[in-house]
């Protein structure tokens, strides 16, 4: 009764048959173009070696300086951990909180379950708590910020430069690799992992019959329900049904979808004016106090002749959360209204939404290091203001929604023609 050389599309819902592939090659959904699964080399050993590697490296990013400013007699380091207490120290715990939660908590997540998971299939056998840790796998990938964090950290040093003498640490180098291979990381598929440890014995002293699962096929003409996080297909029974393999919970529709998206997409637009009006920094120098909005600083970047950085601070920070508030309006709107009106292309706005969403953050990872760096007593301290809080609210609220919307949603009104959908 269940199949695992079925997939079916996150987007649209159809089911197509898992066929191998070759590395660097891409299955797409026959109907909405989604990308289904690459094809990836599924060594396990050579995947925990790549990780192993990666956490060596998270390690000396987040223990060594990044940066230092020297400038009158002074002289500032800082790393990631120290930025975020000096956060925490200004009461801004919630920003404090969320960066810890972005940048550190989740990436070590990962990496953490992935190691643990791939050293154990390795050596030929299932480890306790697999699903859980393949679970907490695809979470924390959702939320992991880490070449965010990075373009952040590389927009801080050249805004610092116009301040002070700039001096880069190992921290810089470490993030700057820790981000190119935390993106060869983010190939490994965990729903190879489920499907390697689903061949391999458990746990020592756990009988055969409890560490194995076993495929059936399926009856023909029978409702079929995908779980999102092994990829298992099996028979749609009912509500409150869990996937019989990873015991994850099993919906044909997210719950509540529509209405979920619509109630932290209210709120997200809410918090966005006091986020634009609100300044998101206190700058107190010698010229007296200064209070910088996400539009002056902005402006400041433009004036002061990096244009550059202007663009990419004004669309990550004021054009990506309006298209976002928009785009998810379209989406909630139109599949509250079952519209068959351009489901390819709703689709790919859904995608872009789902792409971007963090890259907002990128203002809020700015703050954290530039008042950290920035205490140079009685020549200039920079503080975070309210805007920094509510801005950071939006970017989590509008991330939340474009996870809650169901995409398949899109797709339910449309024709079939034949397809079997999940």
């Amino acid at each position: 009764m269940y199949r695992y050389d079925l997939i079916s599309c996150h987007d649209c819902g159809v089911l197509h048959q898992h066929r191998p592939l070759q590395p660097r090659e891409k299955a797409r959904c026959v109907r909405c173009g989604s990308i289904l699964y690459r094809g990836i080399r599924s060594d396990p050993r050579a995947m925990a070696a790549i990780t192993l590697a990666a956490i060596f490296t998270f390690l000396i990013a987040q223990f060594f300086p990044i940066v230092e400013l020297s400038v009158g007699g002074y002289s500032i380091a800082s790393t990631l951990m120290g930025a975020i207490y000096v956060l925490w120290r200004e009461k801004m715990e919630i920003v404090a909180a969320i960066v810890t939660l972005f940048t550190i908590v989740l990436p070590a997540v990962e990496l953490a379950s992935l190691f643990y998971v791939t050293l154990s299939l390795s050596r030929g056998r299932r480890p306790p708590g697999f699903d859980s840790m393949l679970r907490a796998l695809g979470t924390a990938r959702r939320w992991g910020m880490t070449e965010v964090l990075m373009i952040g950290i590389l927009i801080t040093i050249v805004k610092m430069t116009s301040l002070a003498r700039v001096i880069v640490h190992p921290g810089l180098f470490a993030f700057a690799v820790l981000t190119l291979m935390l993106a060869l990381v983010m190939s490994f598929d965990p729903k190879i992992l489920w499907n390697i440890g689903e061949h391999l014995p458990g746990p020592k002293g756990m009988r055969p019959s409890q560490s194995q699962f076993n495929y059936q096929a399926l009856a023909a003409g029978a409702p079929l329900v995908a779980c999102h996080s092994c990829g298992l297909v099996a028979p749609e029974k009912g509500r409150h049904q869990h996937c019989e393999r990873c015991k994850s919970a099993l919906h044909r529709r997210r719950p509540d979808s529509v209405g979920r998206t619509w109630a932290l997409l209210l709120a997200a637009t809410i918090l966005y004016i006091p986020a634009m009006l609100l300044p998101v920094m206190y700058t107190n120098s010698l010229f007296g106090k200064e209070d910088d909005t996400i539009i002056s600083g902005v402006l400041l970047f433009w004036n002061s002749g990096s244009q550059a950085l202007a663009i990419i601070i004004f669309i990550a920070s004021i054009v990506v959360p309006v298209m976002k508030l928009v785009a998810l309006a379209i989406l909630a709107a139109t599949a509250q209204r079952r519209s068959r009106w351009r489901p390819e292309q709703r689709t790919m706005l859904y995608r872009i939404v789902e792409f971007v969403g963090r890259w907002s953050m990128l203002d809020i990872f700015v703050i954290t290091l530039t008042v950290a760096l920035v205490r140079f007593q009685s020549l200039a301290v920079i503080t975070a203001g309210p805007g920094a809080l509510a801005f950071c609210a939006v970017v989590v609220l509008t991330m939340m929604a474009s996870m809650q919307f169901d995409p398949r949603l899109i797709w339910d009104p449309v024709d079939t023609h034949g397809e079997k959908h999940a």
